[in-house]
Formats: C-alpha cells, structure tokens, sequence
C-alpha cells in the first residue's frame, strides 16, 4: 500500500512550510549504521553520569537487547522498540499507534519503515532511577531515518528520560521522521527532555503525542535547533481528572533554516491544567512558524490552560508568524494566550553600549535576557543547567 500523499501549502496546518522540494522517494532508507558515527555527531545535552542510555544510529540500535521475560517487564526497562515488540508483542500491540494518526503522511511512512526505536516501561508504582538517555544519530548522506519511540509509566509510576536527534557533522540531504507515543498513567510523573541537533540542509518531520491520565504529570521540554525544513508536531492530552502538563520550547534558527512548530494542549476531563511556553531567535533569513491550540472537550470544567509564543528576530530579513488558538466547549475554564515577534530593541543596546558593553557583548545580553525567563520555569538541577548551557551554545553559533 503507498504512503499517502505529502501536504501542499493548501492542505489545513501547512500554509506556512512549503515542502515543493521534497522528493522523498530520492532518499534511501537508513540502514544500521556504525557506533563511530556518535563521535560524529554533536549532541546539545549531556547526560548526567551513570545515565541509562540506548543509541540509535540510522536504521538500528547499537545495543537495545531484552533480559526478561513475562507478559510485561517486571522491572523498569529501556531497550530497542523492536526488541520490546518480540518480548511482549500484546503490550505493544495495545500501544504502539493508537495516539498519533496513522493516516497522517508521515505516521504512515514511518509505520512503513521504521526500524530499531526506543522503548521505557516502568511498571506500577516503580522509579526509574537516574536518567535516561535517548539518542538517534542519522549519519547515511541522502538517507530517511524513520525513527519511532514508546514510553509507557503505569500507574504512579516515575522517569526521567533524555532524548536526541542527531545528525553527523558534514551531512547533508536527509530526511528525519520520526514518531513518539508518551503514555503517562494515573498519578504517574514524568519529565521528558528532547533536544535535536540536525543539519540544517535536511528535514526533519516529527509526530509527537502524549496522554496523561488521572492526577498524572508531565513535564516536557522541548529544543529545536537544527533541520533546514519540516514540522515537529507536539499533542498533548489531558485524559484524567486533575492530570496536569508542562511544556516548554525553544528553537534558534540562522542561515535560511525553516522551522515549523504546532503544539496542541487537548483537555478532555476536569480540574485539568496545562502551561506551555515557547521562545524563538532567528538570524539572518531564518523563519518560523508556531502555531498553538488550546481545545477544551465538553464536560471538562475548571480547565486552567495558558499559552505563549515570544520571537526575537536578529536581523530585518528573519521572519516569524505566532498564531494561538482557543477551542472551547465548556463554560467554567480559565484560558489564556499571547504571542509576540519583536526585533532586538535599540534602545536596550544604547543604554547597554553606554555602560561600555561592545555591540555584540550588548546584543548578546539582550538575547540572553531574553531567554533566561524561559530557562527559570525549568526545575533546578541538571536538567536546567543543561538547557541554559545548550541554549549558549546555540546562541554563540548564531552570533559568531
């Protein structure tokens, strides 16, 4: 059966990303690649010491093999998604595909030819301890890497994970698609980082969709700074009375890069709440797209959900569209957005180069400034001192 057709700029979400030069049928599917190609491969974060980690490059995992046995992992577990689907295919039969759309072009590419993947079950009650750490690394040249995810927290159950898209430095012309189903159960807590880091001439399309059930908690953190075109797509699902959903973004774009972000903030039982922020800085003809939704369901009363877009464009040829969006079908909710895109203000950079800063010292503390609000939602501790640094980073490549 042939994938269905790619989006134009007249299909519904797609006005703003042109994807006119795509041929996806010039690129070969990635096969297992090598474990140098990590070395390749700049990751922004750096995972604390004695993480768990499961890497991934191009079509297969270096090392995601299965211990146990039994109708379900016992014991928290993080192994390659294909490993997960033999051990305990009724698991992953009930899971694997049913919160993204499958007739979506791209989820129906990737259920194609998806390979290797990454899977984290922590069962009831149970911790993940420390970190884990998630990386897929694309180093074929013209190659598509379909990449796929399943995270599963059962009840009252807890993780912290890690995840990175990345490409080897010098690649070009690839295609990155990849797909991620977060499950997260009653009273289940859950943060979830995921940064990528790919080539700014490639594509990168991304699917992303988590559910969160009664009294859960996600906490989501988001850093899009490579990809040259494309749309990651993050979903978010209050399923459960009193769940609650965190979800801070940040992109940086330079060259001619495009980046496209949709986020959606789904309420579906009451008392629910979700707080989503997002931060962009553009150079040179960079642009971007973020467009945001808030959808209240009928009988999900006292919902609390906020949403904002703030863009800082470096240059008068960079480009940003911010467009919020509320759908409500309750009448006792609390719903709030805002979004703004703004140029480095010249007042600020007067007063700063006054007190005796040089103009890219002053241009960097502006950007800085403006991202630090940002980086103060984020709980202290590694996973903020990792974003703060990664976000630096970004900025000094920019700015160079």
């Amino acid at each position: 059966m042939s994938a269905p057709a790619l989006p134009t700029k007249k299909t519904p979400g797609w006005e703003f990303t042109d994807l006119e030069g795509l041929d996806d049928a010039g690129f070969t599917p990635a096969q297992p690649g090598e474990a140098d190609a990590r070395k390749k491969a700049i990751a922004p974060l750096t995972v604390p010491e004695g993480s768990v980690e499961l890497i991934q490059v191009d079509g297969g995992c270096l090392d995601g093999s299965v211990a146990t046995t039994g109708d379900t992992p016992a014991e928290p577990t993080v192994c390659s998604l294909e490993a997960a689907r033999e051990a305990w295919p009724e698991l992953i039969g009930e899971r694997l595909g049913t919160l993204v759309d499958s007739e979506d072009p791209f989820v129906a590419r990737n259920d194609e030819n998806w390979r290797g993947g990454a899977f984290v079950y922590v069962p009831k009650g149970k911790r993940l301890e420390g970190t884990v750490g998630l990386e897929a690394i694309q180093s074929s040249r013209e190659s598509a890497l379909s990449y796929r995810t399943l995270i599963i927290l059962e009840e009252a159950a807890q993780a912290e994970i890690w995840e990175q898209w990345l490409t080897a430095e010098g690649l070009e012309s690839t295609i990155f698609n990849t797909v991620t189903e977060i499950f997260v159960g009653p009273a289940a807590n859950l943060r979830y980082v995921n940064a990528q880091n790919l080539t700014e001439s490639g594509w990168v399309f991304a699917s992303q969709r988590a559910e969160v059930e009664r009294e859960g908690s996600l906490d989501w953190v988001s850093l899009g700074f490579g990809g040259g075109g494309g749309k990651v797509r993050m979903d978010t699902r209050l399923a459960g009375q009193g769940s609650d959903a965190r979800v801070t973004g940040a992109y940086a774009g330079n060259g001619s890069q495009h980046l496209d972000f949709d986020t959606t903030q789904v309420h579906g039982a009451p008392s629910t709440t979700s707080d989503l922020a997002f931060r962009g800085v553009l150079a040179d003809t960079a642009t971007s797209v973020w467009r945001g939704m808030i959808q209240v369901e009928p009988g999900a009363q006292q919902t609390d959900a906020f949403q904002e877009s703030r863009n800082l464009l470096l240059s008068r040829e960079a480009h940003a569209d911010a467009i919020p969006g509320l759908e409500i079908e309750a009448d006792d909710v609390r719903c709030t957005h805002a979004a703004a895109v703004a140029q480095l203000d010249p007042e600020q950079l007067y007063y700063l180069r006054s007190r005796g800063l040089p103009e890219e010292g002053a241009r960097k503390v502006v950007i800085e400034g403006f991202l630090e609000s940002l980086v103060e939602r984020l709980t202290e501790g590694p996973v903020r001192e990792q974003v703060s640094d990664a976000l630096e980073n970004r900025l000094g490549e920019i700015l160079a």
